[in-house]
């Protein structure tokens, strides 16, 4: 489907200018009409009915937008997410088409058509319904990237039921308090799961959990590794069921738009993690129309997503958009660097990958490591590349463009949250420029404002409080808050610092709460890690403020440099006179610490509040949710040698 035509003739530009998407990617874009985001405007909210129009409906909504009792999307209309992401593709003539392309840690592959997609999720809808899942009950899985995790996830809202998907990382204590905070009774797991080469026990970490919640919980385990272990009386094996039940058929259970099809938590890196839920239909519209829109994604395109199905945009953008549209998508279980730091490009290779969306963390690992391990591969059948998670800077941007694009692809720089369920600020590729460093306009459907501290719109270019002051079809169940009886008084402030341009491109700054306050001026940290990025040789940097004894504030820059950038000591001088140079000498870090890495989470996120224990001479012992708790002790001694 393409929406509307163009005739953009401008060019790629140089560094600070607007570069124009290539001409021969907006001959086949799927949106190339200047206009649409003033065609929706001028019919919001009905203009969300061409989002609705990629789904099959069971029955047709009866409004839009029912605001009378909060916000009901598509109130009145019914539909099931399962049939629309494998049913109508089978009947559609494409049941040979592949679906799921799963690459495991140790060199399996494994190809479902939509029709083995189809057997399988019924398969399986059919044995969770033996064993008594209704519409409405609670599904929980614990798993690394499997196959059997998207299929649950279908078999699941083939029946009506509810999923919840927790990342596989996770302890047995964050799993015990989402199985008992959903009230949920099925849960499927697996034995462990392969990272590096190792492998992992799961079924101890679920045993534990189980243990720990007050109801009784049926458990059904896919066997991973292999090992010809028993399981015990509390388990029923995956393929066993599906053996048993295969050939059966469920009927999709129509859902109201509005009831839920699945509960997710929030990372929990800081408190207690936070219950999202999203609706059926809102939510799937979305997602679907932007994965068309954005992602530039229809039937038969192959899509690699990097995130992890655990997080929203695994839900979103490696299971339901994609599958909605009929394209391929790709499933890889481990890490970008095993075996070698060149894997994640042969997988873009052997699958003939046309769309690659991943996270500006991963971004700046491929940088640290070089750009020798792309240039191994034939990645010419990139078509567009995309950034998600955290705010990409323009060093960064331009790495990926010149070494992964070729300056040949589009880069969406995209922004959303666990919140808003799918894509809401970021360029069209086949209309917008592209600015590094700037995510681009709203899309259309979409209204947001930069806001300061008394509530008024900011000036062009002035940091402040990203809100969005219409509600959209993906968001949570809850979201925002009203003042009125009218959607024009609904607002949701995102915790998001941004600034706009006086083009209307958002350029977004980082949590409000990694906001910092030095020499009496308010920045944000991105604004001085830009800066450090910037510098020839430096490949990823965070900035924390720690209060010295005078409330005056102390900037620690954790910097990672590339491989080979030779002696830190000029590199230090050089990320002190950068970061002056951009923004000014009081904001040239106090102390600047050379890493091989930072403390992350399995989501790729940098926990800047270990980086501020560590720097105010606190110990770190809280790393349960790191993917490589090694470093805080490496950092705790970097840091005591440089402050001495």
């Amino acid at each position: 489907m393409n929406e509307g035509t163009s005739s953009t003739g401008r060019s790629s530009a140089a560094d600070g200018t607007p570069i124009d998407p290539p001409a021969s990617f907006v001959a086949r874009a799927n949106v190339t009409d200047g206009s649409l985001r003033d065609a929706f405007a001028e019919r919001w909210p009905e203009c969300w009915d061409r989002a609705a129009d990629f789904l099959d409906w069971t029955s047709p909504y009866d409004r839009v937008l029912d605001a009378a009792n909060g916000y009901d999307w598509f109130a009145g209309g019914t539909l099931n997410a399962s049939y629309n992401c494998v049913d109508r593709h089978v009947e559609a003539g494409r049941k040979s088409h592949a679906a799921l392309k799963w690459e495991g840690c140790l060199g399996e592959t494994r190809t479902y058509t939509y029709h083995d997609l189809y057997r399988e999720v019924n398969a399986l809808a059919a044995a969770l319904r033996a064993r008594g899942v209704e519409a409405g009950d609670v599904v929980t899985t614990y798993m690394p990237v499997l196959p059997e995790l998207p299929v649950t996830m279908l078999a699941c809202a083939r029946l009506g039921a509810v999923h919840s998907v927790v990342f596989a990382g996770y302890s047995a204590d964050a799993l015990a308090m989402r199985l008992a905070d959903t009230g949920s009774t099925c849960l499927l797991t697996c034995d462990g799961y392969y990272r590096r080469g190792t492998a992992h026990d799961l079924k101890r970490k679920a045993d534990n959990a189980c243990l720990d919640v007050p109801q009784s919980v049926d458990r059904l385990i896919v066997d991973r590794l292999d090992d010809d272990r028993t399981y015990g009386d509390n388990y029923v094996e995956y393929a066993t069921l599906v053996d048993e039940y295969g050939g059966e058929t469920v009927d999709p259970v129509p859902r109201e738009a509005t009831d839920p099809l699945f509960v997710i938590y929030t990372s929990g890196t800081t408190g207690r993690p936070k219950a999202v839920r999203h609706t059926t239909g809102g939510y799937l519209a979305q997602v679907a129309w932007t994965s068309h829109a954005v992602l530039d994604l229809e039937p038969g395109d192959t899509h690699l997503c990097s995130a992890d199905v655990g997080w929203i945009t695994g839900h979103s953008y490696v299971v339901y958009g994609p599958l909605a549209l009929g394209a391929t998508t790709v499933l890889y279980e481990g890490t970008p660097d095993y075996p070698e730091r060149d894997h994640l490009w042969g997988i873009v290779e052997r699958n003939a990958v046309d769309v690659f969306y991943t996270a500006p963390s991963v971004i700046r690992a491929f940088m640290k490591w070089g750009a020798e391990y792309p240039e191994r591969h034939d990645l010419s059948s990139l078509r567009l590349l995309g950034t998600v998670g955290e705010p990409v800077d323009e060093t960064t941007w331009r790495w990926y463009y010149d070494h992964i694009a070729n300056g040949e692809c589009p880069i969406v720089d995209t922004w959303w949250q666990t919140e808003t369920g799918g894509i809401l600020v970021s360029t069209l590729p086949g209309v917008d420029p592209m600015r590094p460093g700037a995510a681009g306009p709203p899309l259309p459907g979409v209204s947001a404002d930069v806001l300061g501290p008394r509530g008024t719109s900011v000036d062009a270019g002035e940091a402040g409080s990203l809100v969005l002051t219409r509600p959209c079809p993906g968001m949570a169940v809850g979201l925002g808050e009203s003042t009125g009886e009218a959607p024009a008084d609904w607002r949701y402030v995102t915790g998001d610092a941004a600034a706009v341009g006086a083009d209307g491109y958002i350029r977004l700054l980082g949590r409000e709460g990694n906001a910092l306050n030095v020499a009496g001026r308010r920045l944000g940290t991105r604004e001085i890690e830009a800066a450090i990025v910037g510098v020839e040789g430096i490949a990823e940097a965070a900035v924390v403020g720690v209060e010295g004894p005078q409330r005056d504030t102390a900037l620690y820059a954790y910097v990672t440099p590339q491989r080979d950038a030779g002696p830190v000591s000029p590199l230090r001088e050089r990320v002190r006179e950068a970061v002056a140079a951009a923004i000014g000498g009081f904001a040239a870090p106090d102390v600047v610490v050379f890493t091989p890495d930072l403390p992350k989470t399995r989501s790729g996120k940098v926990l800047r509040r270990h980086l501020r224990r560590i720097a105010d001479g606190e110990a770190v012992s809280d790393t349960g949710s790191l993917r490589n708790p090694e470093i805080v002790g490496e950092l705790e001694s970097i840091v005591d040698s440089v402050s001495e």
